[in-house]
């Protein structure tokens, strides 16, 4: 494998293949694991990755690279194999997540910004060492249209944040994957979300530009253009699609070799349904694909459920999930085959 940040780059795209999100912190993992049952524990969450990493076929067929967690990177399997080696025997690029999670910022009531920047050079060198070769960072950027969030301030302080951590990247040799949220938890309509999206990647684009980011070296992580969960409004993919690329038309240069949509909380028929849509109305100047986490997970968590017993059940799911999202980045996912699966 190349170790050029753009050879590697193209990769994390490659046709029919996207990223597993891995990355869950333990806070996050507990609730998966509440729900079905398991306890949060180390060994746990170990067999657990392990069972996801090990399913041969989705890994080698559709996964093109895995977010890892801090505590996941440096883990090893049951027999010994770091996890880490797992994923790079299927083919899969091993990636991390460096970002230490929104916090209020001060003086925007309903606005965060993303914290982690000091430190983080020394942080991705030993993150370089123990094989990780492209990283992520999520800015978080809510809709409230009472409140007048988001505020010009946090899409400035989110994107530049964004750009610092992406040049810092690339000086260690890794790949930055940009992943600017417009969240859809709120109650706004889908023409919102496409203004606050397409204003959010105007300025990401431009402190990108400012920090001298190889964007042939990058990858961009992206919500989908969709209307608020709490608006009443469904949106059909076609109209996802529709304003998702006029969006990305307006403000994602062509350099930038592939977008990864993230889920974003949406049903894991409803991310792939969308994700074909998008590819259906192609071709685009970027390949577009998938980075899910819930949408892959969360049918192998329920059907694993912590049993030994069901690592073949958890890895048929993963399986299938994974096969699906691929047909998508090709735009040849139909409803009716999820259905006849």
């Amino acid at each position: 494998m190349s170790e050029r940040l753009e050879d590697i780059a193209v990769a994390m795209v490659a046709d029919g293949k996207g990223i597993l999100a891995a990355d869950e912190s333990s806070g996050t993992i507990k609730k998966r694991f509440d729900a079905i049952g398991v306890e949060s524990t180390a060994e746990n969450r170990r067999d657990y990755r392990e069972m996801l990493f090990r399913a041969t076929d989705a890994m080698k067929n559709h996964i093109s690279g895995v977010i890892l967690y801090d505590e996941t990177i440096r883990q090893k399997a049951a027999d010994g194999t770091p996890l880490v080696e797992l994923i790079k025997a299927t083919g899969a690029i091993p990636g991390i997540k460096v970002d230490q999670g929104a916090k209020p910022l001060a003086g925007f009531p309903g606005d965060t910004v993303t914290e982690g920047l000091d430190g983080l050079r020394e942080r991705l060198a030993e993150y370089y060492e123990l094989g990780a070769r492209f990283a992520k960072w999520r800015a978080v950027i809510d809709i409230n249209v009472g409140a007048n969030v988001p505020s010009a301030t946090t899409i400035a302080a989110n994107c530049h944040a964004l750009a610092r951590y992406a040049a810092l990247c690339q000086e260690a040799k890794i790949v930055p994957i940009v992943e600017p949220e417009v969240l859809m938890d709120g109650s706004h309509d889908i023409d919102t979300c496409y203004e606050v999206t397409k204003t959010t990647l105007q300025k990401l684009y431009s402190e990108l530009y400012a920090a001298r980011v190889v964007l042939e070296g990058s990858i961009l992580k992206p919500n989908m253009v969709i209307a608020g969960k709490k608006s009443g409004k469904g949106s059909s993919p076609e109209e996802v699609a529709e304003k998702t690329i006029r969006a990305f038309r307006e403000t994602v240069p062509v350099a930038v070799p592939g977008i990864a949509f993230l889920s974003g909380g949406q049903s894991d028929e409803e991310a792939t349904a969308n994700l074909n849509a998008i590819n259906a109305i192609g071709p685009h100047p970027w390949k577009l694909t998938f980075s899910y986490g819930r949408a892959l997970q969360a049918a192998p968590q329920k059907a694993w459920s912590g049993k030994a017993e069901n690592v073949a059940a958890g890895q048929r799911a993963f399986a299938h999930r994974a096969r699906m999202n691929g047909l998508a980045a090709l735009g040849r996912w139909q409803a009716d085959l999820e259905k006849a699966a």
